[in-house]
């Protein structure tokens, strides 16, 4: 058995953050039933440019492997009834949607508790259900401005930048996970399901960590820092060299002696201005363009040999494609491979999420599900016959009937 194959997750999920925190528990063996909305085209993430063709997405299927779709509208009668005998087989209800929207659809506890007392309601919202910003929308974007991330990242004096990825999403993803996990958990435990009130904003504000402490302890004001620089260990940041550019991160003291050896300049690791790392923060205007102008002098590939060598933490800083066809990538077996009717052999990336020894995780990935695919197949699953899927189906819980 896989770890959660004895758990079942209703999904009222779209775009990234939602789907990205499920596929993780799906790759674990989690049954997670995505309910697509007939009314708007299902997950809008089908539909995301530039590879988007006939109601499916590479994008989509980046965060929707290992799931199952049931083409339902629970804003009518029918549909309302269907959700509800899905709840009752289930062990939670999550959803990545407005933060007034979940009281709006119904799919709080308080709206579910009759229906299933142990149901875990998981909402991963912009900014959550309470506070003056509950109603508004919030993506990544947005949640990096507001979160203070964006003021920390760029160069000194440029314009304000946001990460290269959807990080307060993807972060936020996982925080729905633990906690829709542990919600579970004590249901399973108590007997009593509960709410999750999660929210974008809440995850940016608190990934702000150590500086975040700082600030608020010691009046410390965050900035941005030249090439990505460590803000108070030195030398830990982009150095360029000859050919292209490299990261080292002198971390521990012994890390930066045997960077002197390195260097060949024996005599920085006895200069009283660079013994510690206080001493080094406090004369990083001097030590910094020093180790610049000797990182400048040799190719990319010298220096990660002679410190790897060293022992020092180090890194070429790779592009996308060269991190893609890294041997540790294959070595850790990132990559998965899914065929689509339409795409062909999809390659994709596998959940970092790991549990039991290596190489138990073994399980083939499925792709994304077209929309609506196991409607029908879920339905009976638990107990529909043909007969009253025909009567949901006129009745418009999957949709708006045609017209005779």
């Amino acid at each position: 058995m896989t770890p959660l194959e004895d758990i079942r997750i209703i999904s009222l999920e779209q775009y990234g953050a939602g789907p990205f925190g499920s596929m993780h528990l799906a790759e674990l063996g989690a049954e997670v039933v995505k309910i697509e909305d007939p009314t708007s085209g299902g997950d809008v993430g089908r539909y995301v440019p530039p590879y988007a063709q006939d109601g499916d997405s590479l994008f989509f299927e980046s965060f929707n492997k290992n799931k199952s779709s049931v083409l339902l509208d629970i804003r009518t009668p029918a549909g309302r009834e269907v959700f509800h005998d899905l709840v009752r087989s289930a062990d939670a209800v999550y959803s990545n949607l407005r933060g007034d929207v979940p009281a709006k659809l119904g799919i709080r506890y308080s709206d579910l508790k009759d229906v299933n007392p142990q149901i875990v309601c998981c909402s991963l919202t912009g900014f959550g259900m309470t506070g003056p910003r509950a109603t508004e929308p919030g993506y990544d974007y947005v949640l990096q401005a507001l979160g203070g991330w964006m003021s920390l990242t760029g160069e000194p004096g440029g314009a304000p930048q946001k990460a290269g990825l959807s990080l307060v999403d993807y972060s936020g993803g996982f925080v729905a996970a633990i906690s829709l996990l542990a919600g579970i958990h004590a249901a399973r435990r108590d007997g009593v399901g509960t709410d999750c009130d999660l929210s974008l904003y809440d995850t940016a504000v608190s990934l702000l960590t150590y500086p975040a402490t700082w600030h608020l302890t010691a009046g410390y004001e965050p900035a941005r820092t030249h090439h990505s620089a460590h803000p108070s260990l030195v030398p830990f940041q982009a150095f360029e060299a000859a050919d292209g550019w490299l990261v080292v991160g002198c971390a521990k003291e012994k890390f930066w002696q045997r960077l002197t050896v390195v260097l060949e300049q024996p005599d920085l690791a006895t200069d009283p201005r660079f013994i510690t790392f206080r001493d080094r923060d406090r004369h990083r205007d001097v030590l910094v363009p020093l180790l610049e102008d000797l990182f400048r002098g040799r190719d990319v590939a010298t220096w990660i040999a002679a410190m790897t060598a060293a022992g020092i933490p180090c890194a070429p800083i790779h592009d996308v494609g060269e991190a893609l066809t890294d041997e540790h990538t294959a070595a850790r077996g990132l990559i998965a491979e899914t065929e689509h009717p339409h795409w062909g052999t999809v390659r994709s990336l596998r959940s970092p999420v790991r549990v039991g020894p290596p190489g138990d995780d073994t399980r083939p990935a499925r792709g994304g599900p077209a929309m609506g695919e196991h409607t029908d197949s879920v339905l009976r699953g638990i107990g529909y016959d043909d007969e009253r899927l025909d009567a949901l189906r006129a009745a418009g819980a999957f949709g708006t009937p045609k017209e005779p």
